[in-house]
């Protein structure tokens, strides 16, 4: 069974559909749960994110609300988006990346519409995920460590969003490649199609002039 990585952020609502159906996936594939810090990907690539560009925060917005209601996977915003994800990607490295436990913070945000960011709402996300000493766990070095080294493996793995599947040098990105990235393995990790093949080296006619820094 091939195995595959999963860089998501807590911050990313297409993150949270495509956690909704990494249980189809798990029939087919192996699965470890990446967080990464989106923002760090935008900024190492020098991308806007989307919610960066106000008409397109709001057809993202609107096309997620959709998409979810497509699938069926219930979905209610958070108060404010974006917001700050730090803690709550540093908790889901606290409970070990356990598919079960990212599933449930990922619920809270995007199901649930809440932050942890009021001490009642993360006393009661910490206790429904088993965690002792939350608070004082998420602050910790290593922990920290642990996230800005997973970022940096994205990055160097070529990843520029999230949600991202990582399919050995192959990446699907966004919530609606996840059958693409079936149809992947269901093909023995290749690509049947030749078109596939060819459009990897596809030659660049022209290129736009990189902006002049003042």
């Amino acid at each position: 069974m091939p195995s595959a990585d999963w860089y998501f952020d807590f911050v990313s609502p297409f993150s949270y559909l495509q956690c909704e159906q990494l249980p189809q996936l798990a029939t087919s594939m192996r699965i470890r749960y990446r967080p990464v810090l989106f923002a760090g990907l935008l900024k190492a690539h020098g991308h806007k994110g989307p919610a960066e560009i106000a008409s397109k925060r709001i057809f993202t917005y609107r096309f997620v609300v959709w998409q979810a209601g497509r699938l069926g996977i219930p979905m209610k915003f958070p108060a404010v988006h974006p917001f700050n994800p730090l803690p709550l990607l540093r908790l889901a490295i606290v409970a070990d990346c356990e598919p079960d436990a990212v599933r449930r913070i990922f619920r809270f945000v995007w199901r649930d519409g809440r932050l942890g960011d009021l001490p009642i709402e993360w006393a009661e996300l910490v206790a429904e995920l088993g965690i002792q000493d939350a608070s004082a766990r998420v602050e910790a070095p290593e922990i920290k460590e642990s996230l800005r080294r997973s970022t940096d493996e994205a990055l160097a793995r070529g990843v520029f969003g999230v949600p991202t599947l990582a399919i050995g040098d192959e990446l699907f990105w966004g919530a609606d490649a996840t059958a693409m990235a079936l149809d992947y393995v269901a093909q023995g990790c290749r690509y049947a199609d030749p078109e596939m093949a060819r459009i990897a080296s596809l030659p660049i006619g022209v290129e736009r002039e990189a902006q002049k820094r003042k």
